[in-house]
């Protein structure tokens, strides 16, 4: 079954831009925006099941250069 979830990502300082564009280039992310305030940046990703969601966030997310931290909130309804 797929799996959705928001992103709410804490981003080191001068390096928005940066992770925002990395982002958005990686498959299964369907939205990503920078915002002023915390977080920095707030993301939409899909997968195909929870351990494909599980893989893009731990594996491809959390290893870009200028992520801090990720808060992860996984869409149970649409």
């Amino acid at each position: 079954m797929a799996a959705k979830a928001y992103l709410l990502l804490k981003v080191k300082a001068g390096k928005t831009q940066d992770v925002l564009e990395t982002l958005k280039a990686l498959p299964g992310v369907e939205q990503a925006h920078a915002c002023f305030g915390h977080p920095d940046i707030f993301g939409l990703v899909n997968a195909s099941d929870d351990r494909a969601l599980a893989n893009l966030i731990m594996t491809k997310i959390h290893t870009i250069p200028g992520v801090e931290e990720t808060d992860t909130h996984i869409v149970v309804q649409d």
